[in-house]
């Protein structure tokens, strides 16, 4: 967990409090400086990341209420060159909504207002701090959802959501949030308002501006409200869990479910067995037959979302019997399957999947790898891991080993691997073992060190394993172009 240098802006003095005092209600700040003197453990939540494992510094927390005080705000750090870190519901994986020393957190938890939602066309025009999941509860009603499902969703903000480009798990069938959000209405780092809250689907008028929002973790400007396509809420969900003898038969299941499920399919998800076992152990329920699973090395969750439930469950019946009656170089393609039966199994079978990463955390502190590697390599990776701490002696059987699980598990329709190392404490002993290990892999395949979680704190340093020098030069140049100053979330992108 290496320190990121602190740059040459300004050191935050009373004065400034005082100025942002008169700005924003004192409701809305809290700072360990005059005139407020809130104890320093009152800004403990927006300096410490959900992980646990990045601590900053912020002696200032700004709450507005309204785009109008983020631009005064960001006006007021701009001519001071004061730096900002822009922060959502602050449950990033990689340390990207924390301050990376002494910045001014500007949260947007304040401004969680719905400002329209056209139920013809399907477009919603929400404020930056909506929590995912009040928004999918505000469009319920209208028959219509958020294009996007994460486990955070109670607590994580729209805003951060798209800063980070977050992809959660039906990306396979509604695609990125590049191409669900219309319109940003961004604040840029000198304080002018960037209003491109377009609410049409078609746009053709030169630069698409928007999209260097997308995924920059408020490092060009803050976004606070966007336009988004959301789709109407599916009238039927089926899921089925499949266990499979090997991973070397996970290609051709996935093809047969494309084949025969096509228009409703809507995730395809894979989970190991050592995520499955951990999984089981943390819920104390196994949700599909010990006997019939035996030595299975991976498991698969599909899941449909179509029109008519009848027609669905049709078909996953149909893709059921395929999978049992096919086999691949003379072997089963799948040792057992679960189709679910009522609402509540749905929710069981996806809880194995689901509930990887709370049970991760309940184990012990998680190193997480967001990666995109081609799906056929996602074991070979998962392994070359397992190996490397074995080889270190870090990992083994018995009681006195430092990790308890290394797994692999993800998004096969996107080709999104999570690697998850679950260790009895962070060490700079096991985060040498893996960086820069683990994007080697990455680049020997070509693929990205960040499939939707964001750079960050934790991986800004190693963009060039995913990035050419070119691509760099030009990423730095476009920082520069919109954040002269280099005030907005700085150490977290590109390094200027």
């Amino acid at each position: 967990m290496a320190s990121v240098p602190r740059g040459d802006y300004a050191i935050l003095n009373e004065d400034d409090v005082k100025h942002f005092a008169g700005i924003l209600a004192p409701t809305s700040i809290v700072s360990s400086l005059p005139p407020f003197n809130h104890p320093q453990s009152d800004l403990d939540t927006y300096n410490n990341d959900w992980m646990g494992k990045y601590f900053g510094h912020s002696k200032l927390v700004l709450k507005p209420k309204t785009t109008a005080e983020v631009s005064a705000i960001m006006k007021h750090c701009y001519a001071r060159k004061l730096a900002v870190v822009p922060q959502g519901g602050n449950t990033g994986l990689v340390g990207g909504s924390v301050p990376a020393n002494d910045e001014v957190v500007l949260s947007l938890a304040n401004m969680s207002n719905v400002r329209s939602f056209d139920s013809m066309s399907g477009i919603l025009v929400a404020e930056a701090g909506c929590i995912l999941e009040n928004l999918s509860n505000y469009l319920a009603p209208h028959s219509h959802i958020i294009p996007l499902d994460l486990g955070a969703k109670g607590s994580c903000q729209i805003g951060g959501n798209i800063a980070t480009n977050a992809g959660g798990l039906r990306v396979l069938r509604y695609g990125s949030l590049h191409g669900s959000v219309l319109g940003l209405e961004v604040v840029l780092p000198n304080g002018e308002i960037l209003d491109q809250l377009s609410i049409l689907r078609k746009d053709n008028t030169g630069y698409d501006l928007k999209q260097l929002f997308i995924g920059a973790e408020g490092s060009l400007g803050i976004i606070t409200a966007a336009s988004i396509h959301c789709p109407p809420a599916p009238r039927a969900q089926q899921n089925l869990v499949l266990a499979l003898p090997s991973f070397s038969k996970l290609p051709e299941v996935f093809k047969l479910a494309k084949t025969h499920l096509s228009e409703v399919l809507s995730a395809f998800e894979l989970f190991d067995r050592e995520a499955y076992d951990m999984v089981s152990h943390h819920t104390g329920k196994r949700g599909l037959d010990e006997g019939e699973i035996g030595d299975s090395e991976c498991f698969v969750l599909i899941e449909t979302s179509g029109g008519r439930s009848e027609h669905d469950e049709e078909k996953l019946s149909s893709l059921l019997e395929i999978l049992y009656e096919t086999t691949s170089t003379s072997s089963p393609l799948i040792k057992s399957g679960v189709l679910s039966q009522s609402a509540d199994q749905f929710q069981s079978l996806w809880s194995l999947r689901e509930g990887i990463p709370e049970a991760a955390g309940k184990t012990g502190k998680v190193y997480k790898y967001d990666i995109s590697v081609p799906v056929r390599e996602f074991m070979n990776v998962t392994n070359s891991v397992r190996k490397r701490l074995q080889e270190k002696g870090l990992y083994r059987s018995g009681k006195d080993s430092r990790i308890s699980y290394v797994m692999g598990y993800g998004h096969v329709g996107d080709g999104n691997l999570h690697i998850n190392v679950v260790a009895d404490t962070y060490s700079q002993e096991i985060e040498d073992t893996l960086e820069p290990f683990i994007f080697e892999v990455v680049q020997s395949h070509k693929g990205s060190i960040s499939a939707e979680h964001g750079l960050g704190l934790m991986k800004t340093q190693h963009l060039h394993y995913s990035k050419g020098q070119i691509s760099r030069d030009w990423m730095r140049r476009v920082k520069l172009l919109f954040d002269d100053k280099g005030i907005m979330n700085p150490g977290k992108v590109i390094a200027v």
